[in-house]
């Protein structure tokens, strides 16, 4: 948050603010995000930035493909719900390019799953984006016995 303060009496009273602030759920601190990528993966980056941008606490790891296949495998990530990049986040796996809206309302909700899946590499999703392009997709809730319900559907009609 950025405050601009320009009179003296206001500082106390912006830090009473900023204070007070820090005290409600959610305001205070950032959620931890942590990536594992391809070295070579760009678009994770990509939704990594749309995460960051939309208050998350981002760290990335650059992960060997193999030692990123064996994650997905201990984490649940199936072959049908795998997508370029995985990330977890307060218990939860995000797999893919997950809006961070849906991230959110997740972490908001806490239901009985392993996560949250944008299978393969959706058009117009968050790190995926090309111009004004945008395919229709869903995102999955991953539950803990290995099915999967819709969660949000994002893109084009």
């Amino acid at each position: 948050m950025n405050f601009r303060v320009s009179h003296p009496q206001g500082s106390a009273a912006a830090l009473a603010l900023i204070l007070a602030l820090g005290a409600l759920p959610g305001i205070a601190a950032a959620q931890r995000v942590e990536v594992m990528k391809s070295p070579t993966c760009g678009c994770c980056e990509g939704w990594a930035s749309h995460m960051q941008a939309e208050g998350f606490d981002v760290a990335v790891t650059d992960t060997p493909d193999d030692a990123l296949a064996a994650a997905k495998a201990r984490l649940g990530i199936t072959p049908e719900t795998a997508s370029c990049h995985t990330a977890t986040v307060e218990g939860y796996v995000i797999e893919g390019h997950v809006p961070a809206e849906d991230v959110r309302r997740l972490l908001a909700e806490q239901p009985e799953a392993i996560g949250l899946s944008a299978p393969g590499m959706p058009l117009g999703s968050p790190g995926m984006e090309m111009g004004g392009a945008a395919e229709r997709y869903d995102v999955l809730l991953l539950r803990r016995d290995g099915t999967t319900e819709h969660f949000a559907s994002h893109g084009a009609d």
